[in-house]
């Protein structure tokens, strides 16, 4: 008896992208809900840099945990449309949604010096390298 396995084709490869649940349903207007957090972490000799992209979020709707070496971004995602008095609504179209990611850095963080700053849809994380033990600790954003 042969047993050959069979690959897929791309055409196939493609057609199970397009009808993967999601891929059809898209908002019909603004961004679309993200999938994830987009970030950029740099580190100095005593610090981490975080750098996180989070278009169209509110600064109230971000929680940034910090435990031990493990930061844990979750932000909701709300869009609504808006209609003055003298307009009659014939549709009315809005998303909710929540998006998290969390990553582990090389060292523990000094939650006590940890700051964080959300400025036009990014949100910078300055988080100094600990030098002992603490428990987790969740961020105040200005």
């Amino acid at each position: 008896m042969n047993s050959l396995m069979t690959r897929g084709t791309r055409f196939e490869d493609l057609f199970k992208d397009l009808m993967s649940p999601g891929f059809l349903i898209r908002p019909l207007h603004g961004d679309p809900l993200p999938q994830s957090i987009k970030v950029d972490v740099k580190e100095s000799d005593g610090a981490y840099t975080v750098h996180a992209e989070l278009p169209g979020v509110a600064k109230e709707d971000i929680q940034v945990t910090v435990e031990g070496n493990v930061v844990t971004l979750c932000a909701e995602v709300k869009q609504q449309d808006s209609q003055t008095a003298d307009e009659k609504s014939l549709r009315s179209e809005r998303y909710f949604g929540s998006v998290a990611r969390s990553f582990q850095l090389p060292a523990d963080i000094d939650n006590s010096q940890a700051k964080a700053k959300f400025d036009n849809g990014v949100l910078s994380l300055t988080l100094p390298k600990r030098q002992g033990s603490s428990s987790g600790h969740r961020l105040e954003i200005d």
